[in-house]
């Protein structure tokens, strides 16, 4: 059984819990034992697509993580929090609201290469620890500068604003700010509480961090208060399947309606085609030589379509970046 579960994940659901669900569905429904893991972490706090590898998919869930992703978010101004969004503790305020006229004018300063300083609630290392570990514990977390690149960041119309998120059981000072975040009318002269942007950005890539310094940029503050990814790699929402589904698994339901194609996985990746020939000789981890195409990376396929490796393809030489095992 190999192959991706492209799964919605529902607000308050950590990426390893939704692995943990896969794993009960197929138990649960008969399917044994079976490989699963995740192509890119989502914070409970965000929902969306979260690609879910089974069996030898799992090997490229490394790629997954490696590439560009797509998210709504609303920004909230004139509140702060330690964690940037809705789950943490007011920080810092500002009576300030912008126009979205100088939303408009700001938003190309952070399009393209930028440099962002990720947040202190984060699962980057600091000496050997999490930062957020260090964060909980209430030390002074600092988080070198890193390059990024955001591709396109714009905003969603015609919704303008949204509506915020505010946890079921929000903290006493959370509901004191959570109170205060009306929307605007969404014209141009009007000082807007919230705004709601599409960014498409490169790996490594903080929504939070990005909302932050526009919310300064703005001469305010402010946090994320809805996050979504609505794609990872080759995958969008329109493939993802909500919870219930996954569930029709575990009660007999057949695990190839919700499954998706390994090579779905690979739709970003042009295919090279290799003779029987080539293919064993690939098989046996040897480079292939004399194929007339361009350098880069490709994912090599027998003459009867089965994937065979993910390839690098330099001066007519392929070499194996990682083996599938398919038969």
């Amino acid at each position: 059984m190999h192959g991706w579960i492209i799964l919605d994940k529902p607000y308050g659901m950590g990426s390893t819990d939704a692995v943990t669900a896969v794993k009960r569905a197929f138990r649960a429904g008969g399917h044994g034992k079976v490989k699963v893991g995740h192509g890119g972490t989502l914070d409970p706090l965000a929902t969306g697509v979260l690609p879910i590898a089974l069996g030898e998919a799992t090997k490229l869930t490394g790629q997954m993580l490696n590439g560009d992703k797509t998210y709504d978010f609303t920004i909230a101004f004139g509140v702060q929090t330690d964690t940037l969004d809705v789950e943490g503790v007011a920080v810092a305020d500002s009576d300030v609201r912008p126009t979205l006229e100088a939303i408009e004018a700001v938003l190309p300063r952070f399009t393209g290469p930028i440099d962002q300083v990720p947040p202190a609630y984060s699962a980057l290392k600091v000496d050997g620890k999490r930062a957020y570990d260090l964060a909980r514990a209430g030390e002074e977390v600092e988080l070198a500068s890193r390059a990024v690149t955001v591709h396109a960041l714009t905003i969603r119309h015609p919704e303008l604003v949204s509506r915020p998120i505010v946890p079921q059981k929000p903290k006493a000072q959370e509901a004191k700010w959570a109170l205060k975040q009306v929307q605007g009318d969404g014209s141009s002269s009007s000082h807007l509480q919230s705004i709601t942007l599409t960014a498409s950005v490169s790996k490594g890539t903080y929504i939070r961090s990005l909302a932050r310094d526009i919310a300064q940029a703005l001469g305010t503050v402010g946090h994320v208060t809805m996050l979504r990814r609505t794609q990872a790699g080759p995958f969008t929402l329109a493939g993802a399947i909500s919870l219930d589904i996954l569930d029709q698994i575990r009660h007999g339901a057949a695990a190839e309606d919700v499954i998706l194609p390994f090579e779905a996985g690979l739709d970003d990746i042009p295919a090279l085609d290799l003779t029987p020939d080539q293919a064993r000789r690939l098989h046996m981890g040897q480079v292939v030589t004399g194929i007339a195409a361009h350098d880069g990376r490709y994912w090599a396929r027998g003459s009867d379509g089965t994937p065979l490796a993910l390839v690098s393809l330099s001066d007519h030489e392929v070499r194996v970046v990682r083996g599938f095992n398919l038969g």
